[in-house]
């Protein structure tokens, strides 16, 4: 929604606190860019292969997957002076970040794989997925792998097991700008922004349909969703359609009365 991308846009100006990126765990696919001071012949970008090493020269293949950036200067400098250099000096950096993923799927406007660069909130994630849709729910819900357990893959609706935790987001308040609500995200969740539920409105209305349904919500304000009411509709003559038990239940309502979700509002005709 234009609100949330505004928020991001207004966060990232801010300078909004963000984890330090040297966190960053280096993985298989990841170019890193790694530069050794006063020799040029050794300094390039290199991509790390699937077993987690670089071809470097002079020295062979450095394992740095599964390696901090620090760690991996680390390994690149203890390696050089191991007979080769005196006193290396190394800075490495991440070039092209392909190794770890974050997953947003649901109401959003383009559900996929988000790059995960050491460093991510929820609101970075969302932006860069279009935002939530207007059919959004109000909350969001993070599936998180547990420490030292595999990330599962993303599936269309979360589902929580001993593996995992979830987290939930108050989407509205998020959208309301509270950085209490704006999580830091980690390599491997999944973000699911799920479907709101919705309310029918039919009858005497310009504009019968399906509606979402908000906490709070009067038959007025489901019927204003649905265009008012026609000529020959009344504001006095309206039921709801409720389930109750099982069972589809009519009652008689005024236009205060609040809406559930799955209520089917019918506006009749005036009686002359």
């Amino acid at each position: 929604m234009l609100k949330l991308l505004l928020f991001a846009i207004l966060q990232a100006a801010a300078g909004a606190p963000s984890s330090d990126m040297t966190s960053y765990v280096i993985g298989p696919s990841d170019v890193l860019a790694v530069t050794v001071f006063n020799q040029a012949q050794l300094s390039g970008k290199f991509s790390v292969e699937a077993d987690g090493t670089v071809a470097f020269p002079l020295v062979g293949r450095v394992q740095v997957g599964g390696l901090t950036i620090r760690g991996a200067e680390s390994e690149i400098t203890k390696r050089l002076a191991a007979g080769y250099l005196n006193d290396p000096r190394v800075s490495v950096n991440v070039e092209q970040y392909r190794s770890q993923q974050v997953f947003v799927m649901g109401e959003v406007h383009q559900p996929g794989s988000v790059q995960f660069s050491g460093s991510l909130t929820l609101i970075e994630a969302l932006a860069r997925v279009g935002s939530t849709t207007e059919r959004a729910g109000t909350e969001i819900v993070i599936v998180r792998a547990l420490p030292g357990t595999t990330p599962a893959a993303p599936a269309p609706a979360p589902s929580a097991n001993s593996q995992s935790e979830t987290v939930k987001v108050d989407l509205e308040k998020l959208q309301q700008g509270a950085l209490s609500q704006n999580v830091s995200l980690k390599a491997g969740d999944t973000v699911f922004v799920p479907r709101a539920t919705s309310v029918f409105v039919s009858g005497q209305v310009k504009s019968a349909g399906e509606f979402v349904f908000r906490t709070g919500m009067t038959v007025r304000q489901a019927i204003a969703l649905a265009g008012g009411v026609t000529e020959r509709g009344s504001t006095s003559r309206v039921q709801i359609v409720r389930q109750v038990n099982g069972k589809d239940t009519t009652l008689n309502v005024n236009p205060e009365t609040q809406v559930q979700a799955g209520d089917t509002i019918v506006v009749r005709e005036r009686l002359f």
